[in-house]
């Protein structure tokens, strides 16, 4: 079982037992017909190469743990944040991932509109990024399913990192947010009075999670002023 974690696949549920006919829909025939199962629940995450590596990863372990299908792309630079600011190597991330697209690769499954996904978060979200999908600029599998989340009017999140803002960032941040995306920049929550940097991360992670409707019950959520 953990070596089928780390690898990243999936194996199928072979002993869950069919649900009793009773409970089974009727067709016209009075026959009864088994319902479809459920589909897991499927969100894109994409790693660029802005500083915050350690939010991305924290994003995938937390969909690993609530069961969400993700699939990963990461950019060349994403790679080389990764091995600088963390212990991980790309590819333990990778096995993280339930599928990993390459970043090259614009016929895969997550660049058209008919494959059935429920968002999309790039985390985190470089201004190179935000620009592309600004301008609809899609030379990348990022860029490329980041404008399909947009036109097909599913959650888009941008965790955006970079300060301070220019113009051109602030400008690029309202017009993307026109067209329906969120930028999520990972301000920390002082409020928590964290003991520890992975206390901020988890509480940032938690609340864009929130953003889909997930939660990942790693943080203490605000209360009112605690007597």
């Amino acid at each position: 079982m953990f070596n089928s974690l780390l690898s990243g696949t999936t194996t199928p549920n072979s002993g869950r037992a069919s649900p009793p006919a009773s409970e089974m829909p009727i067709d016209n025939d009075h026959v009864a017909v088994a319902r479809p199962a459920p589909r897991r629940r499927r969100i894109v995450v994409a790693m660029t190469g802005a500083t915050g590596a350690m939010l991305g990863i924290k994003v995938l372990i937390a969909l690993r743990r609530l069961n969400v299908e993700t699939h990963l792309v990461m950019s060349k630079w994403a790679e080389a944040t990764i091995k600088y600011e963390t212990d991980y190597h790309p590819s333990n991330v990778r096995a993280l991932a339930d599928y990993v697209h390459n970043i090259n690769d614009m016929a895969a499954p997550v660049s058209s509109g008919s494959f059935r996904a429920d968002g999309m978060i790039v985390v985190p979200c470089s201004m190179k990024t935000l620009a592309a999908i600004h301008s609809g600029f899609c030379d990348d599998l990022i860029s490329r399913t980041a404008d399909v989340m947009l036109k097909e009017r599913r959650r888009l999140v941008l965790v955006a990192r970079e300060t301070p803002l220019s113009e051109i960032h602030l400008r690029n941040m309202l017009e993307v947010t026109r067209a329906g995306a969120v930028i999520f920049p990972p301000v920390p929550a002082f409020y928590i009075k964290a003991g520890s940097i992975e206390d901020l991360i988890d509480q940032s992670v938690g609340r864009m999670l929130d953003l889909f409707d997930l939660d990942t019950g790693d943080f203490e959520r605000w209360n009112g002023w605690e007597k």
